[in-house]
C-alpha cells in the first residue's frame, strides 16, 4: 500500500526524473551486451566459433558452470561483461544518489518512522540491520521494479508495437541485480561465486547506499514540513490538495480502526473522537453518499426569498405574498429560464428540480414550511430561534461561493489534464491496434502466397 501510494501521480513522475534518462542510455547503447551467466557466455562463444568456421564444434554444448569457467575465453568474456556492468551501474548510482530531494516526502517520512519504530522494538539491532530494512523499502520495493521493467512503470516512452529487446532487458536485469546486492550488502557467493571479483565494489557501493538511506530518513515532521498546527484548519484560506483514491481512503480507515489501540492509546486523543464519528468502514456507495446529497439540494433549492423581504424566515413564510411580489417572482423565474436554456444539457438540473423552481411564490413557501418541519423533526433546525440554523447555513454557503468557484476551476484543470492524458493513451492504443492489424494482415498475406506456391508445385 505504501509503495503503491508513492507510485501515484507525483511518485511516478519522481521515478521518471530519477531513472528515465539513465535507463534510456543503457537501452540505446547497441554495443552494450552484459551477460554474467558462464553457461550462456560459453554457448554464445561456441555458436560464434561454429559460425566463423562453418563446422560443428568439437566442444560439448551442454556444460555445467564449473566446466564453462574452465575455458579462458569464457573468463575473459565474463570479465569484460563485469567491467561494462560496473560502468553502467555507476551511472545509475549517480542518478539515484543525486535525487534525494526528488524522493516523495511521504515515502521518506515512512522510512524514518519505520527505522525509529524498529529501533524502539529491537533496541539491540545494529544501525546496519535497520538500514537494510529501510533500503528494502526505498530501493528494492520502490526503484528496483522500475529498472527491471521500465516499460511496465511508464519510465520510458514506448512506440506502438515497440518492445524491449531481450539483450536490453538482460542488461537492465544485471544492473538491478548488482544494485540489489549492494543495497543489502549481500556479497556474491555460492552459485554467484564467479562474480566474487565484484565483492569489493559491492562493499564500497553499500557504504554509499548506507549514507543515502540515512539521509533519506532525515526529514522534518509533517507539522514542520507543511507548516501546520492544531489551529491551521481554522485559519487556512484554501483546502490542501492530496492525491488519493477512494479505495486508499477506505483502506486507511480500515487500518486506523485495526490499530486504533496502538495509534491512539489515550482515550482523550482526537483521533479516537474522529474514528467514533466516522463509524464502521463504509463501502464505495456509502462513502460517495449519492442518495444523501439529494435532500439538502432540494431544500436549499426551495429557499428562494428574493421576491419577499422580511424580518425573519418565519415571518416571510407566514405573511401571504402580495400580487406585486408574485409578479416580481415570475420575472425572476423567466430570467432563470432564459439562462437555463443556454446551459448544456448534461449540466442542467433534473426535471423535478426545474419544475419546483417554476412554482408560484406562495406554493414555494408552503413547500419550504413542510421541509422545515421535516428538518425540525430530525433535530436539524428549531422554530424557537426562527430557523436560524438554516439561515446560517445559507449565509455560509454564500460566503464560500468564491472558494467553491476556485475549487471548481482547479478541479476542471485537473479533469482537463486527465482527459488529455486519456486521449494520449487512447491514441497510443489505437496505434498499437493498427500496428497489430497490419502485422496480422501481412502474416495472412504471406501465408496465402506460400500456400499458393505449394499448390502450384503440386500441380
Amino acid at each position: 500500500m505504501v509503495v503503491s501510494f508513492n507510485r501515484g501521480a507525483r511518485g511516478q513522475n519522481t521515478l521518471r526524473q530519477l531513472l528515465s534518462s539513465v535507463v534510456k542510455d543503457i537501452m540505446d547503447d547497441k554495443s552494450l551486451v552484459i551477460n554474467t551467466s558462464p553457461v550462456e557466455v560459453y554457448k554464445a562463444w561456441v555458436n560464434q566459433l561454429e559460425m566463423q568456421t562453418g563446422e560443428a564444434s568439437k566442444l560439448p554444448y551442454d556444460v555445467t558452470t564449473e566446466q564453462a569457467l574452465a575455458h579462458p575465453e569464457v573468463m575473459n568474456r565474463l570479465e569484460s561483461s563485469i567491467q561494462s556492468l560496473r560502468a553502467v551501474t555507476d551511472k545509475v548510482l549517480a542518478s539515484i544518489f543525486s535525487s534525494l530531494n526528488l524522493m516523495p516526502y511521504g515515502l521518506r517520512y515512512i522510512s524514518k518512522v519505520l527505522k525509529n519504530s524498529l529501533h524502539e522494538k529491537f533496541p539491540d539491532a545494529t544501525e546496519d540491520e535497520l538500514l537494510k530494512i529501510v533500503g528494502n523499502l526505498l530501493y528494492y520495493r520502490f526503484m528496483n521494479p522500475a529498472i527491471v521493467a521500465p516499460d511496465g512503470f511508464d519510465i520510458i516512452d514506448m512506440t506502438a508495437g515497440g518492445q524491449i529487446h531481450s539483450d536490453q532487458r538482460r542488461n537492465l536485469g544485471c544492473v538491478a541485480k548488482v544494485l540489489q546486492h549492494a543495497a543489502s550488502n549481500n556479497l556474491f557467493e555460492g552459485e554467484n561465486a564467479h562474480l566474487s571479483s565484484m565483492n569489493s565494489y559491492l562493499s564500497e557501493t553499500y557504504e554509499k547506499f548506507r549514507n543515502f538511506f540515512q539521509a533519506a530518513c532525515v526529514v522534518p515532521e509533517p507539522e514542520e514540513k507543511f507548516n501546520i498546527d492544531e489551529y491551521s484548519d481554522m485559519v487556512t484560506l484554501s483546502k490542501p490538495v492530496i492525491y488519493i483514491s477512494i479505495e486508499e481512503i477506505i483502506n486507511t480507515h480500515s487500518l486506523l480502526l485495526e490499530h486504533q489501540d496502538a495509534i491512539a492509546p489515550d482515550q482523550n486523543d482526537v483521533l479516537n473522537e474522529l474514528l467514533l464519528g466516522l463509524g464502521e468502514v463504509p463501502d464505495v456507495e456509502t462513502f460517495l453518499g449519492k442518495k444523501i446529497q439529494q435532500t439538502p439540494q432540494r431544500v436549499t433549492k426551495g429557499l428562494d426569498i428574493t421576491s419577499q423581504p422580511g424580518e425573519s424566515l418565519a415571518k416571510i413564510l407566514e405573511i401571504p405574498a402580495s400580487e406585486l411580489q408574485e409578479t416580481e417572482h415570475i420575472k425572476i423565474i423567466e430570467k432563470r429560464a432564459i439562462l437555463d436554456s443556454k446551459t448544456p444539457e448534461k449540466m442542467k438540473y433534473s426535471r423535478s428540480i426545474l419544475e419546483e423552481g417554476q412554482l408560484p411564490l406562495e406554493q414555494k413557501k408552503r413547500k419550504i414550511q413542510r421541509n422545515l418541519r421535516t428538518l425540525e423533526q430530525a433535530g436539524l433546525v428549531s422554530s424557537e430561534n426562527k430557523y436560524q440554523e438554516i439561515i446560517n447555513e445559507i449565509a455560509k454557503d454564500i460566503r464560500n461561493q468564491r472558494r467553491y468557484r476556485q475549487h471548481r476551476k482547479a478541479e476542471l484543470v485537473k479533469l482537463q489534464q486527465t482527459l488529455n492524458a486519456l486521449n494520449s493513451k487512447k491514441a497510443f492504443y489505437e496505434d498499437q491496434i493498427n500496428y497489430y492489424n497490419t502485422y496480422i494482415k501481412t502474416c495472412l498475406d504471406n501465408l496465402t502466397r506460400k500456400m499458393k506456391c505449394e499448390w502450384q508445385k503440386l500441380k
